[in-house]
């Protein structure tokens, strides 16, 4: 104990003691804070810099600076912080220094918490209705260099035996319990910079209209009055006027000392301040997004490092995106955003998620929305829809598979365009929309990559790609690299590029087409002609697309946000199959992606050719990225290839590429033929597992006519939701 006290005592030396406040427990400031009457309450470690960085922050609002240590604790207790610790024991100390801010009363000012107030969850409920908690997440490093400097060996809490990181790593699940904001200090953070940053986040916390989002068609100096907020985009999928949702005002900017501390954290670590930074508190509370994004990146993945990058040859890496349940890199969006979803839904009414797929977006909405519980699982349905001829046997039993509840996979005899098409021409036809939420207390939404709640977690995988790689050693932050993704409906490139608008330093986002190529041929020539072009089946069926929905949002992003153009342009490829964008615009696209495609022949012999060199089996969708990559990336800067599908899924196409004779009929039988071959990656755990129980089950197939599915929303909403219990 006599250590402890030593280093409490080293501690409160090295803090600036003085205060105006020195003789009462309740302050009231005569300044108006950003806030109106509500404080600033900065938490963090000892050693976070709270009462340097608090005297800075009220220096810079004018308004009144409170440090508990010195303005409550010892105005309560009549002696100093570290007597009072040495007279009662650690675990007394916490309780009553607990109990003396429970007491605490103050208005309109700036309070430096001490280090240990979150562990006393009543004195927290008690400040935090008084104003915003801003937590100082400072790397644990810095922190302990600090107070080496200070000598301080020892914190409250801290065991004999328990090191100063350990506590620290402790510690840290009650501030993020507490917090309202997290102020993310990059390593050698200076006191202004700190605190700049803490005025930036009242700032952003107070101006919650400023975090909005535009559809790409329309004009954003129009005379709307009504903002559309993030919980609104999330349950609304598609904008009214059909357009896509972007944010009004782009992505938040990450600095090089920020990305440099997410290096070192864990996917989901990374994945939660990436989307505090552009999720609103006021729509999502970071406490809650805290528990969705555990949930959603945890056990259910087979692989810790979730989203893993890994060598593959010279400067080419893979980043393997099939770990999730479904072995999709769907799984990386969709096993968060039915947690956004359902966390934004109006209570009033039922809702059906409306989900057109080409394989693999099918059984991972499936699976996401199944881990909805409560009544959040009872009101929202999801009807998948997917072409018949177009998945491959596996994606197929793989969707059968979840039928509990309310939900249902329905296959069309046509291809996936048809079904995308049939269901935005659903959404913006408000006679239907209308009569299913008169007539059944039910609203519409999607799951595709359309809403931007899909998109949005797809953001993070693209970063921590790079962050990986700066962390393995492969590279420094600020060098480039290249990104190449197969993509059909450019949602995953899109991703990429707004990684990218973020900060990090991704030089060219390669477009990989199979022979269908329509984005390859729109990038190359600036034409995108949809006349007389049939789409074609291919080994790699999740890019069999025609009409790409998120090259809309490209096109918004790279004409600087002129919807007027978008609007001209997806209207004209509505009515006429085709567009042109200007030259100039052209050149603009041309200078942020390359695109590129790959025949059938050339995708199986990739596959073999990795197999052989490497012993690693690709899927076809990463073999088409990769014949691409090869063709278009000039080895200059590494390269990641997105694979997006575990190879299992597409065994068939495999096994030709890899010339294995003797192929079982059954598909679990296939798969393990192809474990026993394949000496990485590994098979697939929850793909063997649901393939097992799952068995061949009939579905529902019907005809190609916009009414016949219709239909089956129809009676989808009438089973899930007007069902006598």
């Amino acid at each position: 104990m006599g250590l402890l006290i030593a280093s409490q005592l080293a501690l409160r030396a090295a803090r600036c003691s003085w205060s105006p406040f020195s003789t009462s427990k309740s302050w009231i400031s005569s300044r108006t804070s950003p806030l109106g009457d509500k404080n600033i309450l900065l938490m963090g470690p000892p050693g976070a810099g709270k009462t340097t960085v608090g005297r800075t922050v009220a220096h810079r609002l004018g308004l009144p600076v409170i440090d508990v240590d010195d303005d409550v604790l010892e105005t309560t207790w009549k002696m100093p912080v570290a007597a009072k610790l040495a007279s009662v024991g650690g675990a007394r100390f916490l309780e009553e220094e607990g109990q003396a801010l429970c007491n605490f009363s103050a208005s309109g000012c700036v309070v430096s918490l001490t280090g240990s107030n979150p562990l006393h969850a009543e004195a927290m409920q008690h400040v935090r209705q008084t104003g915003l908690v801003i937590y100082l997440d400072v790397d644990s490093e810095d922190i302990i260099r600090r107070l080496t400097r200070m000598k301080v060996n020892r914190i409250v809490g801290q065991e004999a035996g328990v090191s100063m990181r350990d506590i620290l790593h402790y510690r840290k699940q009650f501030y993020e319990k507490w917090l309202d904001v997290r102020v993310l200090c990059g390593t050698g953070d200076t006191v202004e910079e700190v605190a700049e940053k803490v005025l930036k986040a009242v700032e952003r916390y107070q101006k919650h209209a400023a975090e909005t989002y535009v559809s790409t068609r329309c004009d954003s100096t129009g005379t709307s009055k009504q903002n559309t907020y993030f919980s609104d985009v999330v349950v609304e999928g598609l904008a009214t006027d059909g357009g896509l949702y972007v944010p009004k005002n782009g992505f938040p900017k990450i600095d090089a000392r920020e990305w440099l501390r997410l290096a070192d954290m864990s996917y989901p670590e990374r994945a939660l301040v990436i989307l505090e930074k552009c999720i609103h508190p006021l729509d999502v509370s970071a406490l809650d997004l805290r528990t969705m994004v555990l949930k959603a990146y945890g056990s259910n993945f087979s692989s810790e490092a979730v989203a893993p990058v890994k060598h593959l040859n010279h400067n080419q890496y893979v980043q393997e995106l099939f770990h999730g349940p479904t072995a999709s890199f769907k799984d990386l969006a969709l096993q968060l955003m039915p947690q956004l979803f359902a966390y934004c839904l109006p209570s009033m009414c039922n809702y059906l998620i409306l989900v057109a797929t080409s394989g693999d977006t099918g059984s991972a909405v499936l699976s996401g929305f199944s881990r909805l519980s409560g009544t959040d699982r009872h009101r929202t349905g999801v009807l998948v829809f997917f072409p018949e001829e177009g998945v491959s046997e596996i994606q197929k039993l793989q969707m059968m598979s979840h039928r509990e509840g309310n939900a249902r996979a329905v296959s069309v005899l046509s291809d996936f365009d048809f079904c995308q098409r049939a269901i935005k021409r659903m959404f913006g036809e408000s006679g239907l929309t209308g009569h299913l939420a008169v007539e059944y207390g039910t609203v519409l939404s999607t799951a595709n990559s359309i809403n931007w709640a899909r998109l949005l977690p797809q953001v993070v995988y693209h970063s921590s790609a790079y962050l990986d790689l700066c962390r393995d050693g492969v590279i420094k932050f600020g060098e480039p690299i290249d990104v190449c993704i197969p993509t059909g409906n450019f949602g995953n490139a899109m991703s990429a590029v707004y990684a990218k608008q973020m900060g990090i330093p991704i030089r060219k986002v390669i477009c990989a087409s199979n022979h269908n190529r329509i984005i390859t041929d729109f990038i190359t020539t600036g034409k995108y002609d949809l006349r007389g072009r049939p789409l074609m089946l291919s080994h790699s069926p999740a890019i069999d697309i025609l009409k790409s929905s998120n090259l809309e949002r490209f096109i918004y992003h790279i004409s600087d946000g002129d919807s007027r153009l978008v609007k001209d342009l997806f209207t004209r490829l509505d009515r006429q199959e085709h567009f042109q964008v200007p030259e100039p615009l052209l050149g603009r696209i041309q200078q942020e992606v390359l695109a590129g495609w790959c025949s059938e022949d050339d995708c199986l012999a990739a596959i073999h050719s990795v197999h052989t060199q490497a012993g690693y089996i690709m899927d076809t969708h990463t073999a088409v990225a990769k014949v691409v990559a090869d063709r278009l990336q000039d080895g200059s800067c590494p390269v990641v290839l997105c694979s997006t599908a575990h190879y299992g899924k597409f065994a068939p196409a495999v096994f030709k590429a890899l010339q294995i004779q003797n192929v079982p009929e059954d598909p679990v039988e296939q798969l393990k033929k192809l474990g026993s071959t394949a000496s990485r990656p590994e098979m697939h755990r929850d793909m063997m597992k649901c393939l097992k129980e799952g068995g061949r089950k009939q579905h529902t197939v019907c005809q190609a006519e916009y009414s016949v599915l219709v239909e089956e929303v129809e009676n989808m909403i009438q089973d899930s939701f007007l069902k006598v219990i």
